[in-house]
């Protein structure tokens, strides 16, 4: 399955109703990363309903436990077309019996792809369908090649917000209160830096004013739309690794040891029965 127009082609599988690549037709670049046992197998996950997973790899449900994979059962799960255009694809995934038996709740999810001169649009519709009200958090995981032209480095990259932000730098620190340390920063610019990614994991930032982050090389780059999501993170497996993922989060993994339900994780939200949840960002390639 495919979207394409005079500028760009993009692909999808049924699995996670993910991008599976994003191909500019004037110079052949592959934007998107196409995953490698070396290195990650994942390409460009959708997480939902938990982002990472509990300290305990477990959560409780009405005194009932139940256990998920990392960043939950969206991309794990088929989904279904129900919609394609020469420009907008729509694919579908409700609730059945293999996700009940890790996340008992009944959901219609939807994620859209709309393709334009300019790039890509993607958008999600999430609907509790149940009678109850419906933990859960949402994030993204998209992977892009870095570095995207032969003869260029990961270090030749920087990511580049619209203007100067003031963030707070979440650095994971098992001594700390609830397992993290929050550091204030002001940053334009990121340098990409494999020795700085491996010694947090992941660098992670709350406190974003900027509707886009830039992925920024010598010539070319992607340009994520980020406006409305309260965390973003960029990780990358390990030194050597030629991807980068850009991920706005509304929500996150433990980072400690807590007693709570899945109803009152830190970074869950409710959604009310029969309510929709809609969320969206872009991506421009140059």
């Amino acid at each position: 399955m495919k979207l394409e127009n005079a500028l760009y082609e993009v692909t999808f599988t049924l699995k996670g109703a993910e991008i599976q690549s994003f191909t500019d037709k004037r110079t052949g670049i592959q934007y998107m990363w196409q995953g490698d046992e070396k290195f990650w197998t994942g390409k460009n996950p959708t997480l939902f309903p938990i982002v990472g997973n509990t300290y305990t790899k477990d959560y409780e449900i009405n005194g009932k436990r139940y256990a998920m994979k990392n960043h939950g059962i969206i991309r794990i799960s088929t989904f279904t077309c129900i919609e394609q255009s020469d420009h907008r694809i729509v694919f579908e995934l409700c609730d059945n019996e293999e996700t009940r038996a890790v996340y008992p709740f009944s959901f219609r999810f939807h994620t859209i792809y709309e393709l334009s001169d300019w790039g890509l649009t993607i958008s999600y519709e999430i609907t509790n369908t149940g009678e109850t009200d419906m933990p859960f958090s949402f994030g993204l995981h998209p992977g892009f090649n870095c570095p995207l032209m032969e003869g260029e480095s990961f270090e030749d990259y920087r990511l580049v917000f619209d203007h100067e932000e003031h963030l707070d730098h979440w650095i994971m620190d098992e001594t700390a209160k609830k397992g993290v340390r929050i550091k204030p920063i002001t940053v334009k610019e990121i340098p990409l830096r494999y020795a700085e990614i491996e010694a947090y994991e992941t660098l992670m930032y709350t406190g974003m004013k900027s509707n886009t982050v830039t992925l920024q090389g010598k010539e070319h780059g992607v340009r994520v739309g980020i406006a409305g999501y309260p965390m973003l993170a960029f990780w990358t497996c390990k030194p050597g690794a030629p991807y980068l993922c850009i991920e706005p989060w509304y929500g996150y993994g433990d980072f400690y040891a807590t007693e709570k339900d899945f109803y009152h994780r830190d970074g869950t939200m409710i959604l009310s029965p029969q309510k929709l949840f809609t969320t969206s960002y872009t991506i421009e390639v140059f």
